[in-house]
């Protein structure tokens, strides 16, 4: 097994060494931090680059102190899409209500933040890029912590590491937990609906706006992020058992939903003739990830990995950024990563609970499944067109940073 090359500080004592799996969120936001605070860090990430693209995501509450205290959140402002409205529409087209996009996300107008993946992404990897280690087009094939002195890793490429700590920050499918604490069904608890996302032209003149669909147990969405010339789409089902034979079979998933859609109204047989031809087709259950756990050893996860809380809840970002900081915070102050992985999730679990409890909380009431409950939802929509928007809802906020720690 090959060392990793320990780099030595200015006390010749060996910096502790750091793995993390995925460069999308949580992993460059953790080694942002780790590098910080003094620790070698090495990012391996599958893809052959930081990923561009993806559908909008949101920063909020705590996660936006996050930001701040990186140095990023002036750009991320600039980069904010400002949404000005949603519509809503009936089974034929007909338009329901609009109301402005804040009231309808449950974000804070002038505090949060809504941008794109890819931005956010290009932002966390531009900020560590000169001062990490990142193997790209690469990724975890074995991992071994028997030794009790570290963690022997064999890549997917052939090359072999030993490091300290291994941290999986490789999304709800994370190919870490599974190698660590076992199969993802353990860990999944399914929500009840599937989902897909691709990009389509924008042959509707829509800017900075979405425009929703539903009849029960449907909904196709169309989301504008700018006045460019491509859309954000999405169509989203109910499903009471999860399409298990879908998942890793691109042509059922669009089979599946073709069936689903086959006689919806409105610009829907449109929207799925291009997912049939989308070349960026992200297909997946609504699901979280609920684990006992966080750690194992000394490998530990963070982000969706560890406690996805599914886009019902519109904190997955959040919760990847808050996370990471608060991870990397207990790294720095704990020289035994025992002891600072147990802080970890004693400080941060109540966080996850209270954000994960936003789908038993109504977080879900934007795609109602019976005919009673759309009609609540399109009347609670038309209170919202005469109302102030609500206040940010109290999970967002409820945990306080600690102040950053210089490591021991």
């Amino acid at each position: 097994m090959t060392s990793t090359g320990l780099s030595m500080d200015v006390r010749t004592t060996a910096k502790r060494t750091v793995l993390i799996s995925g460069a999308s969120i949580s992993g460059p936001a953790l080694a942002y931090w780790l590098h910080r605070a003094g620790f070698a860090v090495t990012v391996v990430e599958k893809a052959s680059a930081p990923r561009d693209g993806g559908y909008p995501i949101d920063i909020r509450g705590t996660a936006i102190e996050v930001v701040r205290r990186m140095g990023i959140l002036p750009r991320l402002r600039d980069a904010h899409i400002d949404s000005r409205h949603a519509t809503f529409l009936d089974a034929d087209g007909g338009e329901v209500a609009s109301v402005g996009a804040a009231a309808v996300a449950g974000s804070v107008e002038g505090q949060d933040l809504e941008v794109r993946r890819g931005d956010l992404t290009a932002t966390l990897h531009g900020k560590v890029r000169d001062d990490v280690e990142f193997l790209f087009g690469d990724s975890i094939g074995t991992l071994d912590q028997s030794s009790g002195q570290g963690v022997d890793i064999t890549f997917r490429s052939g090359r072999q590491r030993t490091f300290d700590l291994v941290v999986g920050a490789d999304g709800m499918h994370s190919h870490t937990r599974e190698s660590v604490f076992g199969p993802e069904e353990r860990f999944h608890r399914y929500l009840g609906y599937c989902f897909a996302i691709f990009t389509m032209p924008n042959t509707f003149g829509l800017s900075r706006e979405l425009m929703m669909w539903n009849t029960p147990g449907r909904a196709a969405a169309l989301y504008a992020v700018g006045g460019d010339d491509e859309l954000h789409a999405f169509l989203n089902f109910h499903q009471p058992e999860p399409p298990f034979g879908a998942l890793r079979n691109p042509d059922a998933q669009r089979d599946l939903v073709a069936t689903v859609f086959a006689d919806a109204g409105w610009e829907v047989p449109g929207m799925v003739n291009a997912m049939r031809e989308a070349d960026d087709l992200f297909f997946d259950t609504a699901g979280q990830i609920r684990m006992p756990h966080w750690s194992n050893g000394r490998v530990a996860l963070v982000g969706d990995a560890a406690y996805a809380p599914s886009f019902l809840t519109g904190q997955g970002s959040s919760l990847a950024l808050v996370g990471a900081y608060m991870l990397a915070n207990a790294l720095a102050t704990n020289r035994d990563h025992t002891a600072a992985l147990a802080a970890y999730e004693r400080d941060v679990r109540e966080f996850v609970a209270m954000n994960q409890a936003l789908v038993d909380n109504g977080a879900a009431t934007l795609f109602p499944t019976t005919a009673r409950a759309l009609e609540q939802r399109n009347t609670m929509l038309r209170g919202l067109v005469t109302m102030p928007s609500a206040p940010a809802r109290p999970a967002h906020s409820a945990l306080t940073l600690p102040e950053f720690a210089a490591m021991p």
